[in-house]
């Protein structure tokens, strides 16, 4: 996980409908940028619903939240449409962002070991820098979580 107060790394990458998103254009305003496991599973979607459920809360913070997860462009339009998130799911599946990011890591999962993004989340201010890094975020708390640290 990165340290806070450190800058956080650029990406470019392509979201849900293809457009491609660079962390520079946000710029001038707070982002949440979390990383998730996959689409349509049950703790990403538990935490992709809590932050469009808050998303309105967070558009009045002036904080843009940004998903990342390695699934494709079509996976990340599916789970948008399906569940109606309101904000931008970036696609990293050359693990750009998420080896930058430092979310790349070994998990046991039943015994088994095996590479996948651990759920990490940060917050950056506005002129590009980490303020906030939690890593093995509980899905379902973490949207609450970051609406308070906006506070």
């Amino acid at each position: 996980m990165l340290e806070i107060g450190t800058k956080a790394p650029s990406f470019e990458l392509p979201d849900q409908n293809g457009a491609v998103h660079t962390l520079e254009e946000y710029r001038g305003k707070k982002v949440i940028l979390y990383f998730y496991p996959k689409d349509n599973t049950a703790g990403c979607t538990k935490q992709a619903c809590g932050f469009a459920e808050r998303y309105p809360q967070f558009m009045e913070k002036g904080a843009v939240i940004l998903g990342v997860s390695k699934d494709s462009v079509k996976s990340h339009k599916n789970f948008e449409t399906k569940y109606e998130l309101p904000f931008t799911l970036l696609s990293d599946p050359e693990l750009q962002a998420i080896q930058a990011y430092d979310v790349w890591k070994e998990k046991k999962n039943y015994g088994k070991v095996s590479m996948g993004v651990v759920r990490t989340t940060y917050l950056i201010d506005e002129e590009g820098t980490i303020i906030k890094a939690m890593d093995k975020v509980k899905a379902a708390d973490n949207p609450q979580q970051m609406l308070e640290a906006l506070s």
